[in-house]
């Protein structure tokens, strides 16, 4: 009989598996969902826009289903957990990648803007984990954060967004403690520059998006930035080993070793 050493060193299999994304509808979400998709997981799409989370879902292989609504809202967070469970009759994996950002300095920076890149980056990661952590007991199954090397470095004009994603690195290893004994896993993944819509929001400066592109690629030892796809991968490989637990995964081409 296997032992539950034996069962817990075990990576997690992915075929047949129940998975809950949030931010799901474009950008790395979108991709995330396809990665678990693709191993034959059923994956609960959640986001704000129906149209692309539709789009999104009708794209997969497996058999996956969309829920519409605000991460912030505590009572649509528990509707996301118990359709998981009444679709896929379980939940593998909680993804929260569910993200705003705001650029602008100290001055810039208004109460609104503020409490709404905290609302949606911290308290939507809250919100949604504790919801969604009783049907990981049962599961012994696995969290992972989107944070950002911006939670690790830091960076002028992005006080807000910085902000956000440090609390989301602490709230991890935080609680990866407090489940590590249940057997849940509990991981950031850290993206710098990434082709995803989000790189190409807020900037008041005008700049297109060759532009972007050029400044932040400067920034990156490897000189690329990487793509949603890549960062990806960095999220089901998180998701899949059960002896990683309370780590926050660099998926920046070297921009925070520097």
């Amino acid at each position: 009989m296997e032992s539950a050493m034996e069962r817990d060193s075990v990576p997690r299999a992915w075929d047949g598996a129940g998975v809950i994304v949030t931010g799901a509808g474009s950008g790395l979400g979108s991709a995330i969902c396809r990665e678990f998709a693709e191993l034959g997981s059923r994956v609960l799409l959640a986001g704000r826009d129906e149209s692309r989370l539709r789009r999104v879902c009708d794209s997969l292989p497996t058999d996956c289903e969309w829920l519409s609504g605000d991460v912030c809202d505590s009572d649509f967070c528990r509707m996301c957990a118990g359709r998981a469970l009444e679709r896929f009759g379980r939940v593998d994996a909680l993804v929260n990648n569910a993200g705003v950002i705001f650029r602008g300095g100290i001055e810039e920076t208004g109460d609104a803007d503020w409490e709404r890149v905290m609302r949606v980056n911290v308290d939507g990661v809250f919100r949604m984990t504790r919801a969604v952590v009783p049907e990981l007991r049962r599961s012994r199954g696995s969290v992972v954060n989107i944070g950002s090397t911006m939670g690790l470095v830091g960076s002028a004009g992005l006080t807000a967004y910085c902000a956000s994603k440090g609390a989301v690195i602490l709230f991890t290893r935080a609680l990866s403690l407090e489940l590590a004994l249940e057997g849940i896993s509990v991981n950031a993944v850290c993206p710098g520059a990434m082709d995803s819509p989000m790189l190409y929001s807020g900037h008041s400066d005008g700049s297109d998006s060759l532009a972007v592109v050029s400044r932040n690629r400067a920034a990156v030892p490897q000189g690329r930035i990487a793509t949603a796809e890549e960062v990806a991968r960095a999220v089901l490989f998180l998701a899949t080993e059960r002896h990683i637990t309370g780590a926050a995964l660099s998926a920046d081409g070297g921009y925070a070793a520097g």
